[in-house]
């Protein structure tokens, strides 16, 4: 059985950071490609980040700000977020994507609250 969960969302100040962690079983991690996408109200889910065996690729909006990794051996991604703006305000959702297509998962989401 495919599970992908998400933690670490929460509410925080413009300026502040979260992580937040993907915690995922029923596949072969090492061979899917990670992403985060987010989707705000009444807004498309866009693509946040992603990382391959080897590389990672970042929306033009949070780059410098958000790194995404990830943990074969816990089976985890993580994307850390800093300097946290309101615009970032959004579900975050964790996406397993298998590197040669087909098989794609997703999580539940957890919500991110940037405000003061």
């Amino acid at each position: 059985q495919v599970q992908l969960v998400e933690s670490g969302g929460g509410l925080v100040q413009p300026g502040g950071s979260l992580r937040l962690s993907c915690a995922t079983s029923g596949f072969t991690f090492s061979n899917y490609v990670m992403s985060w996408y987010r989707q705000a109200p009444e807004k498309e889910r866009e693509l946040v980040a992603s990382i391959t065996r080897g590389s990672t690729n970042y929306a033009d909006s949070v780059k410098g700000r958000f790194t995404i990794s990830r943990d074969n051996a816990k089976n985890t991604a993580y994307l850390q977020m800093n300097s946290l703006k309101p615009e970032d305000t959004a579900a975050y959702y964790c996406n397993a994507r298998h590197v040669f297509g087909g098989a794609h998962y997703w999580g539940q989401g957890t919500q991110v609250t940037v405000s003061s």
